[in-house]
């Protein structure tokens, strides 16, 4: 099955978003990096389920691009 261009790139572009969000979640956990929006610190946990979530995200587009070949 052919994949289009318009979707390839969709796959391309939100693997990579996902891939490079799952990283930062990574790299904070790696370094305890606070993250505070305004005066709310947000919780090491979020980055316990984003990172893997996120990567999860990015290996699926991956793996949608790679079949659609």
């Amino acid at each position: 099955m052919k994949t289009d261009l318009p979707l390839k790139l969709y796959l391309i572009v939100s693997g990579v978003v996902f891939l490079l969000v799952g990283l930062l979640h990574l790299f904070r956990l790696i370094n305890s990096w606070p993250v505070i929006i305004g005066t709310m610190p947000i919780p090491m946990l979020l980055s316990y389920v984003g990172f893997p979530v996120a990567t999860a995200y990015a290996i699926w587009a991956f793996w949608l691009l790679r079949r659609g070949q």
